[in-house]
């Protein structure tokens, strides 16, 4: 049996475990890889390559890496010379260009982090967990010109874990999004896999997220700021603010309500214990924080250190 050709595109990790199992099945040969340029990361800024890109040098496989490719001939050319039966594409941060739509024979199929139509868009790990819900899970599909509305393929469902954060959840659902792949690929190739349309009415939107969106709106419920810290950690994570200066927020979770009632954002001290009150008359319990400048305190050190008065609040 020919294997079947490929082209991969994708670049942060999440990718990785797809384009692993592509590359250790004998019925698929992925004969280039497609990531974003090198960028600087970490403290020291230092230029660093995608993990699919270090993954395909280790694999003996071909890396391209265009800074933008709407209009790239040079890559286009590139692309009809591989001639792949399909593309795939998974977190690649590129919008796919109409004519790299038409290339292959199966279509470009892309692996997709969320229970489609619900979450379509950039960021649907996160989103999924800041608005609470309890299930997720990966779509396949086949790429059209919209945002994550191309004819659904298969899907599976992953409960969400009350110790979830996105980074937890994005390895458990890439590393069962790659079987997954690879059953679609294959069944697109026997045919025995419809296409699906979206219902467009249930389409949900995961936008990229902002610095802003990490900061503490205290008039939320306390499960709702919950939830939010889950989803956008680590980045753009939760902050607020404590006598003029920034504070970050790394670890909360909801509390039974105090005898004392708390208006949003007030604290509460209680032995070593720190609380603040969130909107609904509901209460948050800090485990840790690190104000501005400062390394990351769990909420005991805080106190004795900064010994919080009654009525003063986080903002």
């Amino acid at each position: 049996m020919t294997p079947m050709n490929l082209v991969f595109c994708g670049t942060p990790a999440f990718a990785a475990p797809a384009l692993r199992a592509l590359a250790e099945a004998d019925d698929f040969s992925v004969q280039l890889v497609v990531c974003q340029p090198d960028r600087p990361s970490g403290r020291g800024l230092e230029v660093a390559a995608p993990p699919t890109k270090r993954l395909a040098l280790e694999r003996g496989i071909a890396v391209a890496q265009p800074e933008k490719i709407k209009l790239n001939l040079e890559f286009r050319q590139l692309l009809e010379q591989v001639a792949p039966e399909a593309i795939v594409v998974v977190a690649y941060g590129r919008i796919i260009p109409p004519w790299m739509l038409a290339l292959p024979r199966l279509g470009n199929i892309n692996l997709h982090a969320s229970l489609l139509p619900k979450y379509r868009g950039a960021a649907p790990v996160q989103w999924a967990l800041a608005r609470g819900e309890s299930v997720t899970g990966n779509t396949t599909m086949r790429l059209d010109a919209g945002l994550d509305t191309g004819d659904l393929l298969l899907s599976q469902e992953l409960a969400i874990h009350p110790e979830d954060t996105s980074e937890t959840l994005l390895v458990r659902l890439a590393e069962a999004g790659a079987p997954l792949l690879l059953r679609t690929l294959r069944g697109l190739k026997d045919g025995t896999i419809p296409p699906l349309r979206q219902d467009h009415r249930e389409a949900t939107l995961a936008p990229p997220l902002k610095k802003e969106d990490g900061q503490v709106d205290f008039n939320r419920p306390a499960t709702e700021i919950w939830n939010r810290l889950r989803g956008f950690t680590p980045w753009p994570g939760a902050h607020a603010t404590f006598r003029g200066k920034t504070v970050n927020l790394w670890k909360l979770r909801p509390a039974p309500a105090l005898s004392e009632a708390l208006g949003p954002g007030q604290m509460h001290v209680q032995g070593a214990q720190l609380y603040v009150g969130c909107g609904g008359n509901t209460t948050l319990e800090v485990l840790e924080l690190q104000p501005q400048g400062k390394r990351r305190l769990a909420a005991r050190d805080f106190v004795n250190g900064y010994r919080p008065q009654a009525g003063e609040r986080l903002g």
